[in-house]
Order: C-alpha cells, then sequence, then structure tokens
C-alpha cells in the first residue's frame, strides 16, 4: 500500500459509505470480499432442527438459489464447501460442477476459496484426518484430495481446511501426540497438492464447538506450528492459516496480532473469514462489524499492514434475519472499518512514533476521530 495513494479515502469517502460508495472503495483500494455460500442458505441448530425458513414457503435452498442471494447482496465472490460437488458415493457430481459453473456465469460471481465439510457424516464423529480408524483417515484424505481437484477445477485460488470433527471432548479421551501427528502428516500431503496446482493452503483454527473440549488446532499459535514444521518438510511456505475473526474472539486473542504473528514468522495468510462472536463463547458467527470496531479497525489496519492480498470472505450464521440483507450489510459495516484503517494507515509513520514511546495516550490521541467519525 502506497501511502501517497491514500489522499482520496479523506476526500473521496467522507461520511458513511454505503451502496455504490463501498463498491467503489474496494474498486479502488482492490479489497476483494466474498461470502460462503453457507451465509445463503438455511439455518439450523439444536433448537430448530427443521430450519429457520422452513415455513417460508418462497425461499428456496440449495446451492444455485443460494449464489444467487451472494450476487443479490453486492458480493462478488464465493466460498464452497468440497461437499457440495461430491455425490453420495463419494464421487465429483459433473452436473452440479456444470450447473454452478454456468450460475457463477451468469450472476459475475468469482470462486475464491475451497473449504472441507469433514463433520457433517456421521464417519467421521471420531475424528476426519485424525479419526482413530486408519480407513476412516484415508477416506477422508481422498474426500479432502478430490475437493483440492474440484476447487482447482472450478477457479478457486485457495483451499482450506476447519477441522470441526478433529479434537477431543473429555480429558484422557484421545492420545494427543499420536492425534497431532496424524494432522501435520495429513495436511503435508494437502499443501504438497493444492502447491502442485497453483493453490494456497491453510488451516483455520477455532477453539472449540462442535468439540466441547478443544478442536486439535484451537488457536492461530498451534496452527503456526503446525505450518513451521510442514513447510520445513516441504522445503518452503506453502501452507498458512485462515484466519476467521470470530474464532479469534473467541479465544480472546487479539487479531491484529494474530497477523503480525504470522508475518514475523514467514507464515502465510491463506484467507480470511469475517463476522462476529464473544470471548470464550460458541461460534455464534453474528454480522461482521456489530462488536467491537476498535478491535476490527486495528484488525483491518493489519491485514493492509502486513500486505495480505487475498480475499476476505463472510463466514455467518444468522439465523433469524433475512440472509440477503445480512450479507449486506456485513459487506457494508466492514467496509466502513477498512476505510477508517486506510484514514490510519495513511498516518503510518506518525503511529509508529507513537507507538515508540509506549505511551497509549499518543496513539489513542491520533486514532480516536477516526475510529468515532471517520
Amino acid at each position: 500500500m502506497n501511502l501517497d495513494g491514500l489522499s482520496s479515502v479523506a476526500a473521496n469517502y467522507a461520511g458513511y459509505l454505503e451502496g455504490e460508495r463501498v463498491d467503489q472503495l474496494f474498486a479502488e483500494f482492490d479489497i476483494r470480499f466474498a461470502a460462503g455460500h453457507w451465509c445463503a442458505g438455511e439455518f439450523f441448530d439444536r433448537f430448530c432442527p427443521i430450519g429457520y425458513n422452513s415455513d417460508n414457503p418462497d425461499f428456496r435452498d440449495g446451492i444455485i438459489p443460494q449464489i444467487e442471494r451472494v450476487s443479490k447482496a453486492g458480493i462478488v465472490g464465493i466460498e464452497f464447501h468440497d461437499k457440495v460437488f461430491i455425490d453420495d458415493q463419494d464421487s465429483r457430481d459433473d452436473r452440479v460442477i456444470d450447473e454452478v459453473r454456468a450460475a457463477l456465469n451468469r450472476h459475475g460471481v468469482t470462486p475464491t476459496n475451497m473449504n472441507f465439510n469433514t463433520w457433517t457424516d456421521p464417519r467421521f464423529k471420531y475424528g476426519g484426518v485424525t479419526h482413530p480408524d486408519p480407513g476412516i483417515r484415508k477416506l477422508c484424505r481422498d474426500q479432502i484430495n478430490l475437493g483440492i481437484d474440484i476447487g482447482a477445477e472450478i477457479g478457486c485460488v485457495s483451499c482450506g481446511l476447519w477441522p470441526g470433527s478433529d479434537g477431543w471432548d473429555y480429558h484422557f479421551e484421545v492420545d494427543y501426540g499420536q492425534r497431532l501427528r496424524w494432522f501435520i502428516d495429513a495436511c503435508t500431503e494437502f499443501a504438497e497438492h493444492c502447491d502442485h496446482l497453483g493453490l494456497a493452503f491453510g488451516t483455520e483454527p477455532k477453539q472449540k464447538e462442535p468439540r466441547e473440549g478443544n478442536m486439535i488446532i484451537n488457536t492461530v499459535a498451534k496452527a503456526a506450528c503446525v505450518c513451521i514444521e510442514v513447510n520445513r518438510t516441504l522445503g518452503k511456505p506453502v501452507m498458512g492459516v485462515a484466519i476467521d475473526y470470530g474464532h479469534e474472539q473467541m479465544v480472546g486473542n487479539t487479531p491484529a496480532e494474530s497477523l503480525y504473528l504470522l508475518k514475523t514468522l514467514g507464515i502465510p495468510i491463506a484467507n480470511f473469514h469475517i463476522n462476529g462472536a464473544k470471548y470464550n463463547s460458541n461460534d455464534e458467527d453474528r454480522i461482521a462489524g456489530t462488536d467491537d470496531v476498535w478491535r476490527l479497525v486495528e484488525f483491518c489496519y493489519a491485514a493492509i499492514d502486513t500486505g495480505y492480498p487475498g480475499w476476505f470472505g463472510e463466514d455467518q450464521f444468522t439465523y433469524r434475519t433475512e440472509q440477503v440483507e445480512s450479507m449486506r450489510l456485513s459487506r457494508e459495516f466492514f467496509a466502513n472499518c477498512m476505510k477508517k484503517a486506510l484514514l490510519i494507515y495513511a498516518q503510518r509513520n506518525e503511529l509508529q512514533r507513537r507507538q515508540a514511546t509506549g505511551d497509549a495516550v499518543q496513539t489513542i490521541n491520533l486514532v480516536k476521530k477516526i475510529i468515532y467519525n471517520g
């Protein structure tokens, strides 16, 4: 980011941004915003297992209506799960692949990231790539490798493994070292496969849920350790971390600090998921920008300052609010926080000078009007 190129932010983007002004900001500063296809779908939980839209006769679920709703929200990128394209016999479904490609072209939406669903299948109840049964582990790895191939075929630029079923619920339940070794071996295989196809690969850490004790990769720091081991084996930095903003909130991390951690260690950021959650909660995946604005603006600043070149993808489950409007609001709130981050970045040299004093009041006085009025 060229500091000299930021002079237009204050002049051209004064006030609250919405509508075409959001589009203009994203276009001028090459801010790439996507949404997971699930953000536009039906939402279930254990309190409403039939779905919160099941009483709406006009609501259509499925991947094609989801692509249409993402487009209606003004979002130009979309993330997928591999299972969208895999049939009940664990084989690729060419009909769905063709239909999705046609819908993407029709609505002008770009595929961005392929995620791997290794938790809704009951075969993965005890884990996916860390299942104690070697046959199930192989089944899971085969599914992910197929998903990588499909992701490259439809035009994704990255792949992300959120190991939802891998972890534990009770003390003494698993052999921690053995499970971690299985996870590292699997990630080495996937990272090499993605690298061969020109795709970024990352794992997405999360504190807990659906596992009640811990997921196997519960923090960015632990994910970084896995990346270091995988990249050492492969001889180059091909594995990174996919950071979910809400997951950072859950575990009590400062999201911006996690970006600098990865930058310092030379670990790529493979993807971002944008949403909101509370400390030590379950993964609420609420509308982005409805929590601590200071924290989100600093996160956006860190993404600029560390040179992240990729997509920011919504990952939200807005159970009781309409999907298109919820996605649009996340995009809008994120744009306004990113604008504040750009305004602060335009004063980066002065910010760093004040940071060097160690006096928080000096830095607060520099950014306060941008945070509250910018």
